[in-house]
């Protein structure tokens, strides 16, 4: 079939509702060439599991192959500051030193630790929200989606409350993230140059400050392991941001108002017990992270198409997350008590997210506080989306209680 007659991420109507065009995709096929981007879209969960571990696909391709080997442009000398954080930072690494720096951060995610922050993020949900209900409402988006995930990842990398820049976090990380959006602009591009030149500058006056004075914090002790360089260091902190707090900022947005439009808000205050099975199906449902990328490394096979080395994989998270040949029947159903749910939300395989326990811990407790205080939820207006396809969000979302 030709893919671009129903795959437009740029078109506000297919953004606003993607699902029915991702049926066609699997309806019609395994893999489709699709040429606006030029790259290979992969709806089913099926293959799309598979493909998140199988090794002959990268997020790169330099540690094995030069751009020109590769088949692919050298990327634009003016965005070197954009891809300098993020061709250092552990999302896009691959091999040894992938390996070498998940192996460092994850000590940082371990049950124990993210039990550890429990307490916190309680007390910071119990906060917000209780601000957003003697307030009668307002933008449950800036308010408490935002605030919440942005202070957690603070906290834990040692950003002083006091430091003016900790405003700026989330809207570097709003600029920096737009380069994931397909076929960026030159704005988007020049806008995420300046985030990645003010965030690097940032971070790397905060670690002399900490080499100077250690704290209880993720800098410092990344300070001590003598295996990792300052910019891998300042590239591990932006993507544990960036990551960080996207999902959990875009589900708590979404899944309040996916809850609102199907009903389920009051019966979900009344039955607390369902949270934990209901966090899981909102970020099946309707998926923050609709894509992810890979290159491929070595010819492979897909549903009997051969997709070359040197072609880019497009892995549709959001067309897997409904796919009914793993989902069933309900695929397209909302289903607060679905206990079966293999979602690809978080990846799988090397480049499973470390911080899916603490983006569940951060959901349940915001969840959990909006339905206690306020049961009686409702938008105050419609939402409206952002623009960009690949992260899946709103601009605000304004609500009474």
């Amino acid at each position: 079939m030709d893919a671009a007659a129903v795959f437009d991420p740029w078109s506000p109507e297919f953004v606003a509702d993607p699902y029915p065009a991702y049926a066609e995709l699997r309806e019609a096929g395994r893999a489709h060439w699709y040429g606006p981007t030029r790259q290979w879209l992969v709806p089913h969960h099926e293959d799309v599991s598979a493909l998140l571990r199988d090794r002959r696909l990268g997020r790169t391709y330099t540690h094995r192959f030069t751009h020109e080997a590769f088949g692919r442009p050298a990327p634009d000398p003016l965005h070197e500051p954009f891809h300098t954080l993020n061709d250092h930072g552990l999302l896009d690494l691959e091999g040894a030193d992938h390996t070498r720096i998940r192996r460092l951060v994850s000590k940082a995610f371990t049950p124990r630790t993210v039990e550890r922050l429990a307490p916190t993020v309680r007390e910071l949900a119990a906060g917000l929200v209780g601000e957003l209900v003697a307030a009668g409402g307002g933008d449950l988006q800036a308010a408490v989606a935002e605030p919440l995930p942005v202070a957690v990842i603070a906290a834990m990398l040692g950003v002083p409350e006091e430091d003016e820049e900790r405003a700026m976090l989330r809207p570097w990380s709003a600029a920096i993230c737009g380069m994931f959006e397909l076929n960026p602009s030159e704005e988007t591009a020049r806008r995420a140059v300046a985030a990645s030149i003010e965030f690097s500058g940032y971070l790397r006056e905060l670690i002399a400050r900490r080499r100077a004075d250690p704290g209880d914090d993720l800098i410092s002790a990344l300070i001590g392991v003598e295996e990792l360089t300052e910019q891998e260091m300042i590239s591990t902190c932006v993507l544990l941001l960036n990551a960080g707090h996207e999902a959990t900022v875009n589900t708590t947005v979404g899944g309040v108002r996916t809850l609102l439009a199907h009903g389920e808000w009051p019966a979900l205050a009344l039955a607390p017990e369902k949270l934990s099975t209901a966090v899981d199906e909102l970020l099946r449902y309707d998926t923050p992270l609709q894509m992810f990328e890979r290159w491929v490394l070595d010819d492979i096979e897909v549903g009997g198409t051969v997709i070359p080395r040197g072609s880019e994989i497009a892995l549709l998270f959001g067309s897997a997350n409904r796919d009914p040949a793993r989902f069933g029947p309900t695929a397209d159903t909302l289903d607060l008590t679905r206990a079966d749910n293999p979602h690809v939300t978080f990846g799988a395989g090397i480049h499973y997210c470390l911080g899916a326990p603490l983006a569940r811990l951060e959901l349940a407790a915001v969840f959990g506080e909006l339905l206690h205080r306020a049961p009686a939820l409702r938008l105050a207006a419609d939402p409206v989306r952002t623009p960009g396809y690949v992260i899946r969000g709103f601009d605000a979302l304004l609500v009474e209680v």
